[in-house]
């Protein structure tokens, strides 16, 4: 089946593809206004390349560039990715450092998060993780510990992992364990694929997830996959933006992943739902406001990718 776009959304996909971009390079070059788009400054949205986020920035700083195995790597990224959460990943650290497989404990870990969770969250509320209590636990942070007991306790999948040939045969490893929904696998391989503990190529494998497919089906009338869409996606974006005139900034050459532009089909799915509210779905507002973080960011990139952010 051939891809039918809706013409309008689809030009206005890669424009918010484009602005969201500007934005970035405006911030980090001190640019005011960021933008003239009244909607990108009243909410908030995530960047044009995942990477650029600050909870990726903090992965790729906090949890993979430090020395350990390959092994403990992974099981650092998986822990950390299974909360979210800078702030959660700190306590942790501040109790069982150096976190790794031999220094997990789940008794431990549990009445350390216990006890942080009458305090603050401790999921990041980004995504939500799937909380069913599949191993019998009352407390939704209990059965992602025992997730993670076994995991790499008991089946040692990290070491599984580190064998697998590409990102997808790593996806469908960690597709078949409890609590690990399609969504969060592809984020998990994406994120394990930033480390040196893996060197898979990103752009043969890509999961469209949730929002990724609420935006495809507004931008397209038909297509044969979500997955299709993104790649096809992936593979027009310079003729695109050279069509609608408009600059994007590559970063340091690197175009748009699969995985940036899943992302940028999740968001632009609620840029939608206050551009264009008459496009139905079961999301009708966007939740969270935009608030300005002065925080700077020294930005920072897997080293195997092999570029300089050129401001």
């Amino acid at each position: 089946m051939q891809n039918v776009k809706n013409d309008d959304l689809y030009d206005e996909f890669w424009q918010f593809a484009y602005k969201r971009q500007q934005i970035f390079y405006n911030k980090v070059k001190n640019v005011f206004p960021l933008t003239d788009d009244e909607i990108l400054t009243q909410y908030k949205f995530c960047n044009a390349y995942r990477v650029l986020d600050r909870v990726s920035q903090y992965l790729i700083k906090e949890v993979i560039y430090k020395d350990f195995e390959p092994e403990d790597m992974v099981f650092r990224i998986v822990l950390f990715k299974i909360f979210n959460l800078p702030s959660t990943w700190e306590v942790l650290e501040q109790n069982f450092s150096p976190i790794c497989i031999k220094s997990f404990n789940f008794e431990k870990f549990s009445r350390v998060l216990s006890n942080l969770k009458e305090k603050q969250p401790i999921y990041n509320n980004a995504y939500i993780s799937c909380a069913n209590k599949v191993f019998g636990f009352q407390n939704k942070h209990d059965n992602h510990l025992k997730l993670i007991e076994k995991m790499f306790i008991e089946d040692n999948v990290a070491q599984k992992i580190i064998e697998c040939k590409n990102m997808e045969d790593g996806y469908k490893l960690l597709l078949q364990y409890p609590l690990i929904g399609s969504f969060m696998a592809y984020q998990l391989v994406t994120d394990i694929n930033y480390s040196d503990a893996v060197n898979w190529q990103e752009n043969e494998f890509t999961v469209a997830g949730p929002g990724a497919q609420r935006g495809i089906k507004k931008v397209f009338k038909k297509f044969s996959s979500y997955e299709d869409v993104i790649i096809e996606c992936y593979q027009k974006q310079r003729e695109e933006f050279k069509r609608l005139n408009l600059d994007f900034k590559f970063l340091d050459g690197r175009e748009l992943q699969y995985i940036d532009i899943q992302n940028l089909f999740c968001e632009f799915d609620k840029y939608c739902r206050q551009a264009h509210p008459e496009l139905k779905s079961n999301r009708v507002r966007i939740k969270t406001k935009y608030k300005p973080n002065l925080t700077k960011i020294a930005y920072i990139f897997p080293k195997k990718w092999k570029i300089t952010l050129n401001y």
